[in-house]
């Protein structure tokens, strides 16, 4: 499960929202759900609701017992390593050693403007508060001498519960470039679907960079998708494409930075990719494979279909209650979902 928030106050109070996505989560050890999700944003209805998905996880994690607990992801760009460092061993405490860590280079114009900070440090950012929260969460008594943040001495408290660390994974979009580096520097990743053939070039991207960095097995794919699951094929259509449509231009709403002027070296191309998603709607997404949309039937053959287009994926990560989408058709399409459709996948 994954829980994005595309909403803002006109459409749900927070309150509201994070009750009935910690409602959602108890479905999850019923059903098998393998992990809790949730991502890092600012200041718009696009994500932000989860400034923080640390504290969110951390509630998710008691009201599911079993479930990985995922950061999806934090952003070492808008964060100081020391902090953050131990707020990861913290939810890994509580969550009683289930965390697993997402990081992403954040890619809205508006936070790193709002934060004061350049569009071409983002690499560089990422890259060093990756290797900096790697050393607090794996060694004692650390010193790092870096760019954008220095310390000495320092033991992270508390200790990760898992040894040495908990798994991270790497979020990218678009960039082949963030593909290869998380298959070279041993990340699982974490993506989202662009249409067929363009997924399947970037998870061989990954794959041949885990490899040839002489990595055990193949690493590990996360997609996200759009679901909704309903017994009556027109009744899920009908009760999804106004949510996704309004979370869609959400997105598109929230990085118009790129379509507006924002230029970077380290951002390729954005500006067409976000001129290209506004004309992106309910059916396109369905067509492609993006949102899962339907009967327990129709969905069991597309998601056979889009495994076998994309050379297979280890873990989807469901948006069950994406935009303002009521919590009692999401919570019945979770049912649903979970009683026919993940058991023919089970094992």
């Amino acid at each position: 499960m994954q829980f994005f928030p595309a909403v803002g106050p006109d459409q749900k109070s927070g309150q509201q929202f994070f009750d009935e996505c910690l409602r959602l989560t108890e479905l999850a050890d019923v059903y098998g759900y393998s992990h809790i999700r949730t991502v890092e944003h600012y200041f718009h209805p696009y994500g932000g609701y989860s400034p923080n998905p640390i504290v969110f996880l951390s509630a998710a994690s008691q009201r599911a017992k079993n479930a990985r607990i995922v950061t999806g992801a934090v952003l070492p760009v808008f964060n100081n390593p020391l902090k953050l460092a131990g707020e990861i061993g913290m939810l890994d405490a509580i969550s009683g050693g289930r965390a697993e860590i997402g990081f992403a280079r954040a890619f809205l114009p508006h936070e790193y403007d709002r934060f004061g900070i350049s569009l071409d440090e983002s690499v560089a950012r990422f890259d060093e508060g990756m290797e900096q929260i790697e050393l607090l969460l794996t060694g004692e008594n650390v010193s790092h001498d870096g760019q954008f943040h220095r310390f000495s001495n320092v033991t992270s408290l508390p200790r990760p519960s898992q040894k040495p660390r908990p798994n991270f994974w790497t979020a990218a979009f678009t960039t082949p470039e963030s593909f290869e580096k998380a298959g070279r520097i041993g990340n699982y990743i974490m993506a989202i679907p662009i249409g067929g053939s363009a997924m399947a070039e970037l998870i061989s991207i990954y794959r041949e960079a885990w490899k040839s960095a002489g990595h055990d097995g193949d690493g590990r794919i996360m997609l996200a998708f759009h679901m909704f699951c309903h017994e009556d094929a027109e009744e899920a259509a009908r009760i999804a494409r106004d949510p996704l449509n309004r979370y869609l231009k959400s997105l598109v709403d929230a990085a118009s930075g790129w379509v507006d002027g924002a230029e970077s070296d380290a951002y390729k191309n954005y500006g067409k990719m976000i001129a290209a998603l506004d004309a992106e709607t309910f059916e396109s997404q369905v067509e492609k494979g993006a949102a899962w949309v339907g009967t327990p039937e129709v969905l069991i053959e597309r998601i056979r279909a889009y495994e076998s287009d994309i050379g297979g994926f280890d873990d989807a990560s469901l948006q069950v209650n994406f935009s303002d989408m009521s919590y009692e058709d999401a919570e019945r399409s979770t049912r649903l979902f979970g009683e026919k459709v993940m058991s023919v996948f089970a094992g």
